[in-house]
């Protein structure tokens, strides 16, 4: 450790290059409505960490350098929280892994941990496999009476296949459209506004005046009560005599005990586990899977591979969890996908205590921006950085792979809980969907461009025509 150091201080001291305060203000406003080309061309103009005024108020640095991002998330991840944006989404999802910090966060991740372990996961797949189908199927019976193809919304049906996949992993019951639809439509509304209230924190008078922050208040607490109604069926079918309970998420966190005391979850901190596993649990797949369909009807060869492998491979049967391996093209291209289309494009950090990185002083309190869409399609890192060649996630790559330039789930202790759960579906999706379909590219459609908001999904949605094999 006093090695580290010594290296550490051997380093000539430098400061970091700024964006002045004023020319951050004037460009909160593209920001706002369109944060990567101004991040893009802030890096573009003054190097790989850049220090800047987030809506021209708030400090930070924000950086796609890889080994700042490592030393943050992983060799000195002790020192780095949270910021007070993400627990600021608290607000409105509660305290669950995802915006928990500290001690606490610990104690809850050792706790629901083993819910995700692989052998859990593959123990999901039929489930996986049995949802893709059920979304897959009227599909295939409106291709057969329409000239053998359909034009569906992308983003639309992969949302409702990724809900109804965690909502039954977690709750073991298929949600009513209507309200399957409305949990979408609360998530991406909340969503919507607490990042619109971190990139313009100068208009917070105005949205407290005009009672937005009351309004989103009140989707949240009806996102709340229609889990707290599944949360409450459950506890009353478990208290009827001879009940046998299901063998899902939702009963793994009722049946949990923590280690030093023996006690349960209290009925707030099992609602604010279960909300999260349903926000992340689909949404990071949903658009991740939305962006791989739209990057296949581009490149109808890299679904032809696929295509191949799988029957080379399987000879028409079903795939199981232990075939996944041995059916890597499927997995290159979703990982190619989130490459391309990060879901969790930037995350935030703030120093607990000073730090040093190879020479660079970092005062308690600062606030990192690191920018994972920065960082994967960055040329240092990656050759042709913004083409789609899912090969390069294949074993033998002339390229090494470099430690957290690829950070789609995070990395270091809060690394994704649910990583393998969401490769597991992708993956299998991915299959499922090649096998029954070509994917093709509807024309005429206008050019599909990104909303990063806590996640990067399409501004708006796009068609593709699946036409039966």
């Amino acid at each position: 450790m006093g090695e580290v150091e010594t290296l550490e201080k051997a380093v000539a001291p430098f400061s970091l290059p700024r964006v002045p305060r004023w020319r951050s203000l004037l460009r909160s406003f593209a920001l706002a409505k369109d944060p990567l080309p101004v991040l893009d061309a802030t890096l573009a103009r003054y190097g790989d960490t850049v220090e800047l005024f987030i809506g021209g108020v708030e400090k930070s640095i924000l950086t796609r350098d890889a080994g700042l991002t490592q030393h943050v998330l992983q060799k000195n991840s002790r020192n780095y929280a949270k910021s007070k944006f993400t627990q600021g989404f608290s607000r409105y999802v509660g305290h669950g892994l995802l915006t928990n910090e500290g001690p606490d966060w610990l104690r809850q991740r050792r706790l629901i941990q083993p819910g995700f372990h692989r052998q859990r996961v593959a123990g999901l797949t039929g489930l996986m496999q049995e949802i893709t189908a059920e979304t897959l199927a009227p599909l295939a019976a409106q291709a057969a009476g329409g000239g053998g193809a359909v034009a569906v919304p992308v983003h639309e049906l992969m949302t409702r296949l990724t809900f109804r996949i965690i909502a039954r992993s977690v709750f073991s019951t298929n949600f009513p459209e209507a309200e399957l639809d409305r949990l979408a439509q609360l998530i991406t509304e909340i969503q919507a506004f607490f990042v619109r209230s971190i990139r313009q924190p100068y208009l917070k008078p105005w949205f407290r005046l005009r009672g937005r922050f009351r309004y989103h208040d009140a989707l949240s607490a009806e996102l709340r009560a229609l889990l707290g109604r599944y949360i409450a069926q459950r506890q009353q079918a478990n208290a009827q005599p001879n009940a046998t309970p299901p063998d899902d998420l939702l009963q793994m966190l009722l049946d949990v005990r923590y280690e030093d005391t023996g006690e349960p979850m209290t009925p707030d901190r099992v609602l604010d586990e279960a909300l999260i596993l349903l926000i992340a649990g689909h949404e990071t797949s949903a658009n991740a899977l939305t962006w791989l369909i739209y990057l296949l009807a581009h490149h109808p060869e890299e679904a032809a591979s696929i295509r191949a492998e799988t029957e080379a491979v399987l000879a028409g049967r079903s795939p199981t969890f232990d075939d996944l391996p041995r059916l890597g093209r499927a997995l290159y291209a979703v990982q190619e996908a989130m490459r391309l289309y990060p879901p969790a494009w930037m995350v935030d950090r703030v120093a607990l205590a000073d730090d040093h990185y190879q020479g660079l002083h970092i005062p308690k309190g600062t606030l990192f921006s690191l920018y994972f869409y920065g960082l994967h399609h960055d040329a240092k890192y990656w050759a042709n950085p913004h083409e789609f060649r899912p090969a390069r996630f294949a074993p033998g790559q002339a390229r090494a792979l470099q430690p957290f330039a690829y950070v789609p789930f995070g990395g270091g202790p809060r690394l994704c809980i649910g990583m393998q759960f969401a490769l597991t579906e992708m993956q299998l999706v991915t299959l499922a969907l090649l096998r029954q379909f070509e994917v093709e590219w509807v024309e005429g459609q206008p050019a599909v461009t990104m909303q990063p908001l806590i996640t990067l999904r399409p501004k708006n949605d796009f068609r593709v025509r699946l036409r039966l094999r």
